[in-house]
């Protein structure tokens, strides 16, 4: 059974409302080296304190959220109501099926509407890249941005840094790789932000189809063969092939993709001994990676998920204005 936790006297918490000074988290690409950093050192601070984020802490107490999911989710939208209520906020989900968008309304009008009721934080995910910037500039709660688009998944790059952080102690010049569907995962352009900004060597590989030079414009090493890179990575994250957001099909066929690009057993064999595999999910067992590895010891796809949850507690904590915790 949870219990509350008075964090109230430590002085690393209570020093931290002076150290963020922003409303929203809208990207990684417009977050300082200095400002991830603080959110990570939060997150492992919240994680530790509340017995790996099963206590809670009342520092959201008389705040809510709203959750505007404009796409599925499990994960994310889970995992941020979670975290305020672990934070003891409330929590309101809207769903745009039987919403007034139906009717016509336009997406800032029900947003203020919501606003209106006194909310705190907007979570937002929605299908069109730039949203939660348009919904910044009209609205005077904090806005979250989880997941526009292909642009920007801020909270799942910091879960992914933070899972590295835990391993390794340092991001700074690992070698990590990004494999699979880059040119439509948001996840990557917000992992390439954060870990390029702490000092990482990031490759991104996949299909040319999916992987043009272009991304080289990022500070990121572009490859087509996953056997040539396997061998000097610290960290491989494997990125589920997004269908949905493809106009054609990619490659000639999905057992193609796993031939070249899944990783399985030999691929195993000639990765680092103590190579991290990540992936964000849903994962596809035997596309991108294969069930051996996907449960092997190399693998901390579930601590990713518990991370997410630590990650999300401090954002919620650092936009939502913090107070005086207890």
């Amino acid at each position: 059974m949870s219990e509350t936790v008075d964090l109230s006297e430590d002085l690393e918490f209570t020093c931290v409302p002076s150290l963020w000074q922003r409303k929203h988290l809208l990207g990684l690409e417009e977050l300082t080296a200095a400002e991830i950093r603080l959110i990570l050192d939060v997150a492992a601070q919240i994680k530790s304190a509340t017995a790996g984020c099963r206590d809670r802490v009342s520092a959201l107490n008389g705040r809510t959220v709203a959750n505007l999911f404009f796409e599925n989710s499990t994960r994310t939208k889970t995992s941020f109501t979670l975290a305020a209520k672990r934070l003891g906020g409330d929590v309101v989900d809207f769903s745009s099926n039987t919403s007034s968008l139906s009717k016509g309304e336009t997406i800032i009008d029900t947003a203020k509407t919501l606003e209106a009721m006194n909310m705190d934080a907007v979570i937002v995910r929605h299908r069109t890249p730039g949203t939660p910037h348009l919904l910044a500039q009209n609205l005077e709660c904090s806005v979250i941005n989880a997941g526009d688009g292909p642009h920007e998944h801020p909270t799942q790059g910091l879960l992914d840094i933070l899972t590295i952080l835990e391993h390794r102690g340092t991001v700074e010049d690992l070698t990590v790789a990004l494999v699979g569907d880059i040119s439509h995962s948001r996840t990557a352009r917000s992992n390439i932000f954060g870990l390029k900004k702490l000092g990482a060597r990031v490759i991104v590989c996949g299909p040319a189809t999916l992987v043009s030079r272009r991304w080289e414009k990022f500070g990121v090493e572009v490859a087509h063969n996953l056997d040539e890179i396997v061998p000097r990575c610290d960290v491989l994250n494997l990125l589920r092939i997004q269908f949905e957001r493809q106009q054609t099909r990619p490659f000639p066929s999905v057992r193609e993709y796993a031939h070249l690009y899944a990783m399985n057993r030999r691929r195993m064999a000639i990765a680092k001994d103590n190579v991290l595999i990540m992936a964000p999910g849903p994962i596809n067992r035997g596309v991108e990676i294969s069930a051996d590895v996907a449960d092997g010891e190399h693998s901390v796809i579930l601590e990713q998920v518990t991370n997410g949850l630590a990650v999300r507690m401090a954002v919620l904590w650092l936009c939502c204005g913090p107070r005086e915790i207890g």
